[in-house]
């Protein structure tokens, strides 16, 4: 096999993203897309030289095509990932991976019993400034995690949920602030600080009346290591967009990164961010190194396309963990656990008691 012929199902605000991605992929051929709207798959597909669907059974069943990625609404990435696996497709989902844990287990289920690879998109661990915090932690930099905390602050307004009608709904969205935007960090937040143990939880909508999904959440944790940690997450601070996860370390060491900041982002619409970058930095011996990672990080900002470039880098290992016959850098067990932190969150917050692990 030269290339993995890929198709894209859902043609919406981040399909964009991955067909750029996948076209600078030597591994990869763009050969479908699909979406209900037949106007949105043509689009896409005119614009990348793939052919175009309205119907999942109809493309799946196309023999070019060994791998697809997922793009649409969340509640509908299990019953596609399960639909692609059945057909023998490899199977890339964007975050979150599912809206419930059954959802996500019967995901896992189907790629292990058709034999496929299936990994959920987590980019943002490929972040230069977040794998230096994860090899700080792993070498025994700061002397394992004594306590973390993650903090996205940001804002949606009316016009953000008139994108989209499934935008804000519950049925149609899963979730809010924790499932849509911060999705990403809480990923990051538990693959850094270890397996969680037990959390306390409050969410709520506290300025957006006009959707049904909460906008605030907060919670309080302690990992099976016996660090502590905190979550603070809201849709409700404006103007831009503040995004950090620090971790402090037993030694009284520190290291910490600011995944986003900037103006809000928005998938396929946002043209620039500010970069990712080392904000904190105290590890005996170190701690000078912090002003030339920022330079360096911004340096390499300005000189690539950050909105696809680590995309493409996470596409290519799941391509090539096919090819290679390994497990790719985010699987599907590892794609979960974000989901079981905020299916957390909501019933602890739900309940008004604390919920233990394995949610």
């Amino acid at each position: 096999m030269n290339k993995l012929g890929v198709a894209i199902i859902g043609a919406g605000k981040v399909a964009p993203t991955h067909a750029a991605a996948l076209a600078s992929i030597e591994e990869c051929q763009l050969v479908a897309v699909c979406d209900s709207h037949a106007s949105r798959s043509s689009a896409l597909g005119d614009r990348f030289g793939a052919e175009a669907y309205t119907d999942l059974d109809t493309m799946l069943r196309n023999p070019r095509i060994h791998m697809v990625t997922i793009c649409t609404p969340h509640p509908l990435h299990a019953g596609q990932a399960i639909a692609a696996a059945n057909a023998g497709k490899h199977v890339l989902v964007e975050k979150p991976m599912a809206t419930t844990l059954p959802d996500c287990d019967r995901m896992i289920d189907a790629a292990r019993r058709a034999g496929v690879t299936l990994g959920v998109v987590s980019q943002r661990r490929l972040y230069e400034p977040v794998q230096r915090v994860k090899q700080a932690i792993d070498t025994g930099k700061i002397g394992g995690p004594a306590l973390g905390m993650v903090t996205v602050l940001g804002w949606r307004g009316p016009e953000y949920y008139a994108m989209d009608a499934w935008r804000g709904t519950w049925g149609g969205e899963g979730g809010g602030v924790l499932v849509n935007q911060t999705s990403h960090q809480l990923d990051l937040f538990q693959w850094l600080m270890g397996p969680v143990e037990e959390l306390c939880a409050y969410w709520d909508n506290l300025n957006h009346p006009y959707i049904e999904v909460e906008d605030t959440a907060v919670a309080v944790l302690r990992f099976r290591n016996g660090a502590l940690g905190s979550i603070i997450v809201s849709n409700s601070q404006k103007p831009g967009l503040y995004g950090r996860i620090h971790v402090h370390g037993r030694s009284g060491a520190s290291v910490g990164v600011q995944t986003d900041g900037g103006s809000m982002f928005v998938a396929g619409m946002t043209a620039q961010v500010d970069p990712p970058i080392n904000d904190l930095w105290t590890v005996p011996g170190e701690e000078g190194l912090l002003a030339g990672w920022q330079e360096e990080d911004r340096a390499r900002a300005s000189s690539l396309e950050v909105m696809t470039h680590y995309h493409r880098l996470q596409i290519q290992d799941f391509a090539r963990s096919i090819l290679e016959h390994r497990e790719p850098l985010v699987n599907g067990e590892e794609g979960r656990k974000a989901v079981e932190l905020f299916s957390a969150i909501y019933r602890s917050g739900r309940d008004c008691k604390a919920v233990r692990w394995p949610v």
